[in-house]
């Protein structure tokens, strides 16, 4: 696996790109709305950023916060801020006014670089808290006080990267809160720079024309280690788009020799709809990787066979990127989020922390070298979430008798009615299999006597008819009698949904609760 860090060596993630400009200093690195950008440029282009920033005052040690969606000066951002020693705090650029000052007041960061049009929020947080000393901003307004970010690129284009040591901080990544308020998880150089480097060894041989589709928003955990920083490491061609579009994917996949596609279950559920639409003329999909959520089964199928690919479910979380996957020197086991991928650890543990045999479920740990450090500011929940070394993902799954994982639920997603456990996703994947649903999402609400009942929002594919007791009964030959959902809602809408893609429960129990 190569020569393995030593803790005190001098690291930093920027390293990738400079290698592979050194080694591919023609080849594009990555192409965004027609405008392509070789290895050599992007690494020129961060050391000119790194330049204008520290003659802005931002030293190693310093915290930016980053709101702006997917494009090739973001790109060049995230490893100028790697050369400098900057703490980087990437955030939604659809992040409101609360979420916005909670994270300027726990990070407290130095620098806060944006992007019209998404500061309409952030100016307004300014204006009632204060701002950082150094704000810049892409296409700033004439009012609001930030600089030009263009505006900040130096003319040298050489820059000495700061010696970093693995366990600095590279980046806080803030988890949404659905158990009370954020916490900002500090991802540190060896973290990324190990794990980026254990997932492209260990995908197999790709080939250098092959193209990584971009789709993922790289704010979000996944984006920068499955999309960003593996692409550095190998020296890969990223096809950049600044929000998700179903049929340029497809597109893409059509014009190109080779691609990778990295998404979300949404993501793949829409592409399902428009190759079923459209079927594609020819696809270069030499495999799919689907995380950030549990992927419905149905999906897999419909997918494998619109696009004649494979699809390899794999499994993180803010606080540990990517820790598990399904395989690729053997067969992909459908509804499994695969095994630990190497250097890493599993186990499933009970309420008392007692390993289980294959089969029972239980919490899902993790160890690993892409564990983060802690929580920013938040010592006892980290001695909480991280004890001796194992990782507690909050995440309910059990193990077949070959170590591969399934993720039965979140924990705290656990549906107890009448005293028998549920599990929602065991539900939404009955309902998936209904053709004519498009979305699903079954939760736990109130009940006087059995303590909680199970309920289930639906959304419709398009022209679809179906009603809540057609759902019901479907579900109710196939499950248990105590489990099958006794409240069904049809939704107008889409379902709420993370900037990744993540059907958000907490929101859907705001939403749709009354209506039981």
């Amino acid at each position: 696996m190569g020569k393995r860090i030593k803790k005190n060596d001098s690291l930093n993630l920027a390293d990738y790109l400079v290698a592979s400009a050194s080694k591919y200093p023609e080849k594009t690195a990555v192409r965004h709305e027609g405008v392509e950008t070789t290895f050599r440029q992007l690494d020129c282009a961060t050391n000119r950023l790194a330049n204008g920033l520290t003659r802005l005052g931002l030293l190693p040690g310093d915290r930016c916060m980053v709101m702006m969606p997917n494009s090739i000066h973001y790109i060049a951002l995230y490893y100028a801020l790697a050369k400098m020693g900057v703490a980087m705090i990437p955030v939604s650029f659809l992040f409101r006014s609360h979420e916005l000052t909670y994270i300027l007041k726990d990070a407290a960061p130095q620098a806060f670089i944006g992007a019209d049009p998404y500061l309409e929020e952030i100016s307004r947080v300014f204006a009632a808290q204060g701002s950082p000393p150094i704000t810049l901003a892409l296409h700033p307004p004439a009012r609001g006080g930030f600089k030009d970010m263009e505006a900040a690129y130096a003319e040298e284009d050489t820059y000495a990267i700061h010696p970093t040591r693995p366990e600095d901080t590279l980046n806080i990544l803030y988890t949404s809160g659905t158990t009370g308020d954020p916490k900002g998880g500090m991802l540190t150089h060896g973290n990324l720079a190990r794990n980026a480097a254990i997932l492209a060894r260990m995908r197999g041989t790709i080939e250098p024309d092959t193209i990584v589709i971009g789709a993922l928003p790289l704010y979000h955990v996944y984006g920068i280690t499955s999309v960003m920083n593996v692409s550095m490491y190998l020296g890969l061609t990223v096809e950049l788009f600044t929000h998700f579009e179903p049929g340029a994917v497809i597109a893409v996949t059509e014009r190109e020799a080779r691609t990778i596609f990295f998404g979300v279950p949404t993501m793949l559920n829409r592409l399902i709809q428009a190759a079923e639409e459209r079927p594609p003329k020819r696809t270069s999909l030499k495999f799919c990787i689907s995380g950030g959520a549990s992927l419905p089964v149905e999906f897999i199928k419909r997918f494998e066979t619109l696009f004649a690919t494979k699809i390899h479910e794999g499994y993180g979380l803010t606080e540990c990127p990517v820790c598990v996957e399904n395989p690729y020197d053997r067969p992909a086991r459908p509804g499994s989020i695969g095994l630990p991928i190497p250097e890493f650890s599993a186990k499933i543990v009970d309420e008392a922390g007692k390993e289980l045999a294959p089969g029972g479920s239980g919490e899902l740990l993790i160890k690993g070298p892409a564990v983060m450090k802690g929580y920013l500011n938040r010592p006892e929940a980290t001695e909480e979430t991280i004890r001796d070394g194992w990782l507690h993902t909050g995440d309910i799954a059990r193990m077949d008798d070959d170590r591969y994982i399934y993720i039965v639920d979140r924990k705290k997603d656990l549906v107890i009615r009448g005293g028998y456990n549920v599990y929602p996703r065991e539900i939404e994947e009955v309902i998936y299999q209904i053709p004519e649903v498009s979305e699903a999402a079954v939760y736990g609400v109130p009940h006087p006597d059995l303590g909680e009942e199970i309920a289930a929002v639906v959304v419709l594919r398009e022209g679809a008819r179906l009603g809540p007791e057609e759902i019901k009964a479907y579900v109710k030959e196939r499950v248990a009698p105590y489990k099958y959902p006794r409240i069904i809602t049809i939704a107008c809408s889409p379902l709420p949904k993370s900037g990744s893609g993540k059907i958000l429960k907490k929101e859907i129990r705001k939403r749709y609760t009354a209506a039981g």
